[in-house]
């Protein structure tokens, strides 16, 4: 079986981030009467930005927000209905390849649940685990979504990971037997580098364009 990471595999995370900010800067307009929080927000991503993008982005505007508005705009964003697509080599890929398909994704459920929605995965992908549906601690690199795709798997078969993330998205089928393929994009959200070895991907692409070719390489068995 063959399965996937969602954000910045099949799809750019900026691309939701931006889609995030396009909906707090009409959210914070009407609610808080200010202007240009969006492209703000934008604008500090873009600079490198991660961690206290809209803190920074209210003291930029002069916005003086309780923890409680804060929060507010943080549930805004991750529970807006996203404006993403596939990435096109993922599109092709999962259009034409007659692989049985899984995903395991970390991130609050109902966050991910609607990049799947507007993705339209379901069409492709049958097995689908939104960690964060479970609760706290059984986020990558816990074994708990891979023993389940492990289950879901017809007998014999050979499991494969494709994701982009080392710090916590290789280590724990590597120790379980798969075949682990790194997806390099341009405009990732994180590192590409591996802490150590066992971190590492057995072998990295940068279109799903390659990725059969680099599966028969790792491995003669049947998917």
């Amino acid at each position: 079986m063959l399965v996937f990471d969602l954000d910045d595999t099949l799809y750019l995370e900026r691309d939701f981030a931006f889609s995030g900010y396009r909906h707090l800067d009409r959210f914070v307009e009407r609610a808080m009467g200010a202007t240009g929080f969006g492209e703000q927000c934008r604008a500090l991503f873009e600079a490198g930005e991660r961690r206290h993008i809209f803190d920074v982005a209210c003291k930029e505007l002069g916005l003086t927000l309780t923890a409680e508005q804060i929060l507010e705009l943080v549930n805004e964003y991750r529970n807006h209905p996203p404006d993403i697509a596939l990435s096109a080599d993922a599109a092709r890929y999962l259009t034409n390849s007659d692989r049985p398909f899984g995903l395991i994704t970390d991130g609050p459920e109902k966050m991910q649940r609607n990049k799947i929605s507007a993705l339209n995965l379901d069409r492709f992908i049958r097995h689908i685990r939104p960690t964060g549906a479970w609760p706290d601690g059984f986020g990558k690199p816990h074994p708990r979504a891979f023993k389940d795709m492990e289950s879901a798997a017809s007998t014999g078969s050979k499991m494969v990971y494709v994701a982009d993330n080392p710090a916590k998205d290789f280590v724990t089928p590597n120790k379980r037997g798969w075949l682990t393929v790194q997806i390099l994009r341009a405009g990732a959200v994180h590192d590409p580098s591996a802490p150590n070895a066992a971190y590492a991907a057995h072998a990295q692409i940068t279109s799903f364009d390659d990725l059969d070719a680099v599966l028969n390489e790792l491995s003669d068995d049947t998917l």
